[in-house]
């Protein structure tokens, strides 16, 4: 009877401390990801990251001394290097908001030569208030809009048609009923600018003046739509081929719109974007020497424009079939070039891509097979054509890309 007593009065005593430990929150990371390997067939040479993996576009016709073109040759691949981790972080209320972190890795590596190696995706705080949101880190560059890029199955998700860049980052968004408004500065960190000195964030961080960015979004039901203006300004050089101090800069700007359609089962999604020196987005541009005063070795820049647009539809959720469709145009500069060009893909006039695919979702499991079929029109860029690409050749290739998944 004694025990009886003495087990009821440890009840009472311990049962308002057990759910006073149930009803508190529970903060800390939990983890998730997936493996994935890609085995892909090319029909030539292709200008890509990564042993291949990461696809742009297909390289230029390079000839040996009886006229036989080099890249004229196809070329197989299997590679992991996709598998990914990320963690989510919660924790306690700070300044009235929410809080949160993510912090989202891959073994694709810094370089090719570092294929394999783990490297950060994401990693960013955020502070989540009812009507609006602040987030501090490095995150997708908000051209690339994360509610609508393409599905495909291919790594490049799209690009050189989608912008593709990721940017230490201050982003604040505001939402407004059925409108949101999103600002930003940004840096560089992978994905960087080109230069006399070749890739370097160092052009962007010399202008003392971050990339700027301001986005509004509409959402409604099955419709979302939205545009975003962006401002990068780069100063290519801090001393002259003379040995003279110079701060001479290149600005560029750069518009978005967007459109995606919700009509279950179906989706449709489609992108524009028009600028200039896009290249830090993997993009076709860049900028080139406009003048140079032969004394003191001081330039002057002038921005290459591109227009890109892509295309969407799928259909599906367990056995998924979609269509992807692409197509960029080099526009060249305001300004007639008599120096050296900068940039990624100076020498295409335009590219064009298709790309249906089928994708098979068992449980955490996925199987995908896709086919990628991408043409470059090469030639030679024109500086007193403002730069634009003449006299053009093109080139294609084919690729085969089978992929298998494993979520957790």
């Amino acid at each position: 009877m004694n025990i009886r007593i003495y087990a009821f009065a440890c009840v009472l005593v311990l049962a308002p401390i057990l759910r006073a430990q149930q009803e508190q929150p529970s903060f800390g990371i939990t983890f998730s990801g997936f493996v994935k390997t890609d085995v892909m067939y090319d029909s030539r040479q292709t200008i890509a990251f990564r042993e291949g993996h990461f696809l742009l576009y297909p390289a230029n016709i390079a000839t040996d001394r009886s006229g036989i073109d080099i890249n004229a040759k196809d070329n197989f691949n299997i590679l992991s290097i996709q598998t990914r981790l990320l963690g989510k972080i919660t924790g306690p209320d700070a300044l009235g908001a929410k809080t949160s972190g993510l912090i989202e890795a891959e073994f694709f590596g810094t370089s090719d030569a570092d294929v394999s190696g783990l490297r950060v995706r994401h990693a960013y705080v955020r502070l989540d208030w009812p009507s609006s949101s602040l987030m501090i880190g490095q995150f997708w560059h908000p051209m690339f809009v994360v509610e609508m890029f393409p599905g495909v199955v291919s790594f490049n998700t799209g690009a050189p048609f989608q912008p593709f860049t990721r940017n230490p980052q201050i982003r604040f968004s505001q939402s407004l009923g059925k409108l949101k408004l999103t600002a930003a500065i940004l840096s560089q960190r992978d994905f960087q600018s080109n230069g006399p000195a070749g890739l370097s964030s160092s052009y962007l961080r010399n202008a003392a003046l971050p990339d700027l960015h301001a986005q509004l979004q509409y959402s409604s039901g099955s419709i979302l739509a939205g545009c975003g203006f962006d401002y990068k300004m780069l100063v290519p050089r801090l001393v002259t081929t003379r040995n003279v101090a110079t701060d001479g800069s290149i600005w560029s700007t750069a518009f978005l719109g967007y459109v995606r359609f919700n009509l279950d089962p179906v989706t449709v999604k489609t992108e524009a974007t028009y600028g200039g020196n896009l290249a830090d987005m993997l993009m076709l541009g860049g900028y080139g020497v406009k003048s140079t005063d032969p004394l003191s070795g001081l330039e002057t820049y002038s921005a290459l424009k591109s227009f890109s647009w892509w295309g969407e539809i799928s259909a599906g959720k367990d056995i998924e079939v979609a269509l992807f469709g692409g197509y960029s145009k080099n526009l060249g500069a305001d300004d007639n070039l008599t120096g050296a060009l900068y940039g990624r893909g100076t020498d295409i006039d335009q590219l064009f891509r298709i790309s249906p695919r089928v994708v098979w979702n068992i449980g955490k499991v996925r199987f995908a097979s896709e086919f990628e079929y991408t043409s470059a029109a090469y030639g030679t860029p024109n500086g007193l054509n403002k730069g634009k690409v003449e006299n053009v050749k093109t080139v294609a290739n084919a690729r085969l890309l089978l992929a298998a998944y494993y979520f957790f």
